[in-house]
């Protein structure tokens, strides 16, 4: 995306086109270079592209010369409260790396809206794949599947051995209650968020609340640990960076465990707005969610024998939050395309959730 700058509705050049702008541009140039010129990071004129594939914060790569970086800001509103706290996310980061994390190194950050419109921070660039429909020539390979589904059981098992004691991570969530809270706050946020009547939601909240499983000891949680939300090294199949901290906390580490597992698409699921950010699961050579689960628990030592809770949790978080993202769609706010899928794919993703409880 080198060379691609202003003249998008989201990129602008200076404070003034912003402010005449129709809508909310997500990045301001003349400032940000500002920013960077007084951080010490490169010189001369910058441009700007969105990169990825994720329909929340927003991330775009920024070029000065030849040097690139990844800045990360919030989405245009209207947010929940605490939601989208990406200064949060960088400190995170900046704590996780020490211990070996694969994570970006943070740069540096930005508190004031002012500059850009929001707070936001830089990170270095990493090379790679985030897999999505295919694989890359290069990591499509006898044996690859298997091994990305491995790199990625095992990279989360790592995480699950940092907790609330270890260096840098004090301070990040409250060790107890992890699930009662996860009900409670979404469960409001199912309030806030609905353009809709969604009753299939409001009974899987009662049974996750009448259904509430006993938690391991608490651990660091990514929140939203999928295949999408990784990326892969240029040319094997190794794990060299996790992205998307928006949602970590410290909390009960089954919790990734069921997302990661419910959002693994098989060959036979139906289609849904979360199983089918990486239909490439999809394709022969893919292990199934159960050789994960197995594989996760011979790593960790945990029992995972109440997965399927915590898959139920899952598919009701994630489609209580793409509502909200169906609620800014709704407003103009973003014409992200997905969004518009969600009209129908909240429904369906709110069906397979009560069902799954059913089962």
């Amino acid at each position: 995306m080198s060379g691609a700058g202003a003249g998008s509705p989201d990129v602008v050049r200076t404070q003034a086109e912003a402010a005449a702008a129709e809508l909310e541009p997500l990045l301001v140039l003349e400032p940000l270079q500002g920013f960077l010129d007084g951080a010490g990071l490169g010189s001369g004129a910058l441009t700007a592209a969105p990169i990825g594939e994720g329909h929340s914060n927003v991330t775009f790569l920024v070029e000065r010369g030849e040097e690139r970086w990844v800045l990360r800001r919030p989405p245009r509103g209207p947010l929940p409260p605490s939601a989208h706290d990406v200064l949060r996310e960088a400190r995170l980061l900046m704590a996780l790396r020490p211990h070996g994390t694969p994570v970006p190194e943070v740069l540096a950050s930005c508190e004031d809206p002012e500059v850009i419109g929001a707070p936001f921070y830089l990170m270095t660039y990493v090379e790679g794949w985030v897999l999505t429909a295919e694989l890359p020539p290069a990591l499509d390979t006898a044996g690859a599947p298997v091994r990305i589904a491995e790199e990625l059981v095992d990279r989360l098992v790592e995480l699950h051995r940092l907790g609330p004691g270890d260096a840098g991570l004090d301070g990040f969530g409250r060790p107890d209650g992890y699930l009662a809270r996860q009900i409670k706050r979404f469960g409001g946020l199912l309030d806030m968020n609905a353009t809709r009547p969604l009753p299939e939601l409001e009974r899987v909240t009662e049974w996750l609340a009448a259904n509430l499983p006993e938690s391991p000891a608490p651990t660091v949680v990514h929140g939203d640990y999928r295949l999408g939300n990784v990326m892969f090294a240029p040319t094997e199949p190794r794990l060299a960076a996790i992205l998307d901290w928006e949602m970590a906390t410290i909390g009960d580490p089954l919790a990734d465990v069921g997302y990661m597992t419910a959002t693994w698409s098989a060959s036979a699921d139906p289609v849904n707005a979360v199983s089918d950010l990486s239909p490439v699961t999809r394709r022969p050579g893919f292990p199934g969610r159960e050789d994960l689960a197995r594989r996760y628990a011979e790593r960790s030592g945990r029992s995972v024998d109440a997965l399927p809770w915590y898959q139920v949790l899952a598919l009701w978080k994630a489609a209580i939050f793409l509502e909200g993202n169906y609620k800014r769609f709704v407003a103009g706010t973003t014409a992200d395309p997905y969004y518009a899928e969600l009209e129908a794919g909240v429904p369906a993703l709110a069906k397979a959730a009560l069902e799954r409880a059913s089962a």
